[in-house]
């Protein structure tokens, strides 16, 4: 059974049609990468996956349960993680209670005191759990405001974690990373697609060609190539739309 299904995803702002039958089906440890130009509708895909836009039509299936209606909190108590274009940590706390508060709000418990969570034992061991996978042992007490542009990818990355998803949303995780960066980070989610299906939108082809088993190309909001990267890099029409005809 698939973990992802989107089935005739439709969505309209006034005339222009951002999401046209869209339909992706992804498995077990398996990451599919959705790339497009800009305007493509790569964010409002993003947005109705994860609950912060309602499609006007079609299914949103997550290990077989409808999460189309749910809002997002409801999706993540559902088993989906997500990281941003933008990183969206709180700057003030640190990066241990950054962790801690996913950990809290994906336990249900009343978030009045989120900023004491990292002292409770179940938030603190899931806290540190995804604060390992991430690679930011220590940097457990530096306030978030303090971190480079790169570790504070990490961390939205172990915030999504933190909430032990069963499927990752990448919305963009390279934005703004330099090529050492780049690579720290695609081998942090070559390690984890091997435990976690995952969705991917990017525009680092490099990284794309090295994480995803299926490339689809958006183009207008229609899904206009499906395959393997090496089938979508020989594609001509993914040439024409995306890739360009000098790709390697």
């Amino acid at each position: 059974m698939s973990t992802l299904e989107i089935l005739h995803l439709n969505k309209k702002f006034g005339a222009i049609n951002v999401s046209n039958d869209i339909c992706i089906s992804i498995a077990d440890n398996e990451c599919h990468a959705v790339i497009g130009p800009n305007g493509a509708g790569k964010t409002t895909l993003i947005h109705q996956i994860s609950g912060m836009l309602k499609p006007d039509s079609g299914a949103i299936k997550l290990s077989g349960q409808d999460i189309t209606n749910m809002g997002v909190p409801q999706r993540v108590q559902a088993g989906l993680g997500r990281t941003f274009q933008i990183t969206s940590v709180l700057p003030s706390f640190s990066v241990l209670e950054n962790l801690a508060i996913a950990a809290q709000s994906k336990s249900g418990s009343s978030m009045r005191f989120f900023a004491n969570a990292a002292r409770e034992s179940t938030l603190n061991s899931a806290a540190s759990n995804a604060l390992e996978r991430v690679g930011l042992e220590d940097r457990a007490d530096v306030i978030a405001a303090e971190l480079s542009h790169g570790e504070r990818r990490l961390l939205e990355l172990g915030i999504a974690l933190a909430g032990k998803p069963q499927f990752l949303l990448l919305d963009e995780p390279m934005a703004g990373l330099g090529r050492v960066e780049s690579a720290a980070l695609v081998s942090l989610l070559l390690e984890l697609r091997r435990s976690m299906p995952m969705l991917l939108v990017e525009h680092d082809m490099n990284a794309i060609f090295k994480l995803a088993d299926v490339v689809s190309v958006l183009v207008d909001g229609k899904i206009v190539v499906s395959g393997s990267p090496e089938a979508v890099r020989a594609d001509p029409a993914a040439r024409a739309a995306y890739l360009g005809e000098g790709s390697q």
